[in-house]
């Protein structure tokens, strides 16, 4: 497994000079916010948006980055190697972040499963752990979690998730030429997975089954809410009094959820630097 971190840039010279630059003066203590959750960058995919990736790291310093798994896709590499240098900047500017002050927890997921061999290490000022529990400002204690040992088709059929992950990466090139004429249309960007994941009743009915699991999980262990991803799908809500939020991913909807100093939480959905949105906010908890 070391060597899947050389291969990957994960192991490496923290002196060494960095791919990309920017103004790191406001990260670590002093920055913006307090907490930024991320998950399912799928770096070494062709799907992998990693220059808005970028950019929104830029935008959003933070004290604490969350990655919560499927960061680097080891199945897809495995088949096929991809790797250009906006993935590597991906994976240096979060060296930098580390660098310059900011705490960085890696919790592995089901695609980066390699990385879980290296729970309790430290590598370049990055934490990897199995899970961690990142507490509030307002007090809540909520689960950090990727999310896929609730996924009844990777703990039972691993051999489907497989083709699934290479079905869903078909959709994915559909995707990118269809939105390539979009694009010459003067359209805007639509996804065709979503749409599907959308209309297919049986995957609205898997969607909620794994939320519901994992969120009575949370409350079962005695944490106030559960942050996770996996299924590639933001969300945050609350589920039988337990606080459900999903990150997303960074193949189609570009989000990610993040702590302001007062505690509240919001799911942003980045669309460039003067277009970033908030998607749903959840306001702290008053005393």
């Amino acid at each position: 497994m070391r060597a899947a971190f050389d291969a990957l840039g994960f192991w490496t010279d923290v002196a060494a000079p960095d791919a990309v630059g920017g103004d790191d003066a406001s990260e670590g203590a002093n920055a913006r916010y307090r907490a930024v959750f991320i998950s399912d960058l799928h770096l070494g995919t062709p799907g992998c948006q990693a220059g808005p990736l970028l950019d929104f790291l830029k935008a959003y310093p933070s004290q604490t980055l969350y990655l919560v798994g499927d960061i680097v896709d080891g199945w897809q590499l495995r088949r096929r190697w991809f790797w250009p240098q906006a993935h590597n900047d991906v994976v240096q500017k979060l060296l930098r972040r580390a660098r310059k002050g900011c705490k960085v927890v890696f919790v592995p997921g089901n695609h980066d499963e390699f990385a879980r061999g290296f729970a309790g290490h430290h590598f370049g000022g990055i934490e990897v752990c199995h899970e961690a529990v990142h507490t509030t400002a307002d007090g809540r204690q909520l689960w950090v979690v990727h999310g896929d040992h609730f996924d009844a088709v990777i703990q039972c059929a691993k051999w489907l998730a497989y083709l699934g992950d290479n079905a869903y990466e078909l959709t994915l090139r559909l995707n990118r030429h269809l939105n390539s004429l979009r694009a010459r249309l003067g359209l805007p960007y639509w996804s065709l997975s979503a749409y599907l994941k959308l209309k297919v009743k049986k995957a609205l009915n898997y969607v909620t089954a794994f939320e519901q699991a994992v969120a009575a999980e949370a409350r079962k262990r005695g944490y106030q809410g559960v942050v996770c991803g996996h299924i590639h799908r933001a969300e945050m809500r609350e589920i039988d009094g337990t606080l459900y939020c999903n990150d997303g991913d960074w193949v189609e909807s570009l989000t990610a959820l993040v702590e302001h100093h007062d505690g509240r939480l919001e799911l942003v959905q980045w669309h460039g630097a003067h277009q970033h949105a908030p998607r749903r906010a959840a306001a702290p908890v008053v005393a």
